[in-house]
């Protein structure tokens, strides 16, 4: 199965990190989150900056997008 992981608390979010290392035993993951904490931002409207997306990578092997 494959899987898109997100949240609102940030790609170093611990959460997201153990979620991760235990759904990928089984599965194909991609994870795609901010960088910092975005709580609450849900209904919020990009328009004068736009989006950036940069891969990250965690103990050397690729970890997501945020």
């Amino acid at each position: 199965m494959r899987i898109l992981l997100t949240n609102d608390d940030g790609i170093h979010a611990p959460g997201l990190w153990a979620l991760y290392q235990e759904l990928r035993k089984d599965h194909d993951v991609d994870v795609v989150a901010p960088e910092s904490e975005m709580s609450a931002v849900g209904h919020a409207i990009t328009l004068a900056s736009p989006l950036r997306v940069q891969a990250v990578f965690k103990n050397g092997a690729f970890f997501g997008m945020r």
